[in-house]
């Protein structure tokens, strides 16, 4: 059953608002126009500095690990590709130990793991699914460029329908190798889990501000919470780096992408595409991935992306009726 209580978080009004402590700073090697990069900087400022991050193998793993050099105010270690959640929840109970034993003061650490397509959708989703399971305060972040960016773009459970990756070149037998719909992860994760009080979908720059409050209020709420990131790359999509933003912005008006918050059982879009959307063809023809489209492709995937907002139960979310249901308003917080 739903819960009635008030989330009390410190809500970011407006940009003034915004800390100007920096946690993720100089000294990494991202690519120009690295939206993934603009989630570790998000998270980390929207959590301060009593916060723990952990990263699973992947592109902002190498980037971030330059020869003596780091981004990472706070403390910060690697960890496996598939043991994302394996080391969230071992990060989150060893602090639980340490304060039960009065070793370190019992006060509130945020314990952060982030991970991309494979560490998150692919190869270390079990250990996502068991870290939802357990009651230990602790936030994951799936970080998603849509592909296996670190190892030179390679298809993965997130690649979209139709894009060229160098798993899935196009051809002149098989002009769509990508074949498969994009892997709902957030989704899945709020309806296999219920006990999770806080799954959401969310991307770094639109709208201003969402995603930042997004981590207060995984932080907030405690217990093992999930955010899954939409991050555009321009070396795996093939565009200008300063559109990055933009890119961003035009998956979500498009449909593309739903932005979403499941709490406690109750959906909450915070961008609602089931009122107006834009064409997806100006989300696909800034981007050299799709280049290879012709017009009937196009128009498949917006009778795919229009379907799943008027015919689905819950877009972006469940296409059959299930326990979810979706909320008028949201619950009452605090601002300051």
């Amino acid at each position: 059953m739903p819960r009635e209580e008030v989330i009390l978080y410190d809500k970011i009004k407006n940009v003034r608002q915004t800390p100007l402590e920096e946690f993720y700073t100089s000294g990494h090697r991202t690519c120009q126009g690295c939206e993934s990069a603009m989630v570790m900087r998000g998270f980390a400022k929207a959590a301060g500095p009593r916060t723990i991050a952990m990263g699973s193998t992947g592109c902002m793993y190498v980037a971030n690990t330059s020869y003596m050099t780091t981004p990472w105010v706070i403390p910060w270690m690697h960890t496996q590709l598939g043991s994302g959640g394996s080391a969230a929840v071992g990060a989150a109970a060893g602090l639980r130990a340490l304060m039960r034993k009065g070793k370190i003061p019992a006060e509130k650490i945020n314990v952060i793991s982030f991970c991309g397509d494979l560490g998150g959708a692919d190869m270390g989703l079990s250990a996502i699914s068991a870290a939802l399971q357990t009651d230990y305060d602790l936030l994951i972040v799936l970080y998603d460029n849509e592909s296996a960016a670190n190892t030179d773009i390679q298809a993965t459970g997130m690649t979209p329908y139709g894009a060229q990756t160098t798993f899935t070149p196009p051809g002149k037998k098989h002009r769509i190798m990508q074949r498969r719909w994009k892997k709902n992860v957030a989704g899945m994760l709020a309806v296999g889990h219920p006990t999770c009080r806080y799954v959401a979908t969310a991307c770094a720059t639109f709208p201003p501000l969402d995603y930042l409050n997004k981590v207060r209020k995984a932080l907030s709420i405690g217990g093992p919470t999930f955010i899954h990131t939409f991050d555009p790359c321009p070396k795996g999509w093939d565009y200008h780096p300063r559109y990055s933003h933009e890119l961003g912005e035009l998956g979500i008006k498009s449909g593309i992408f739903p932005l979403y918050e499941v709490i406690d059982g109750q959906v909450f879009y915070t961008y609602d595409a089931r009122k107006e959307r834009i064409p997806v063809r100006e989300y696909l023809i800034r981007q050299g991935r799709f280049a290879h489209l012709l017009e009937e492709d196009i128009e498949y995937i917006q009778k795919m992306v229009d379907e799943m907002w008027e015919e689905w139960d819950i877009p972006g979310v469940v296409p059959v009726r299930g326990f979810l249901k979706v909320a008028e308003k949201q619950p009452a917080g605090i601002a300051d």
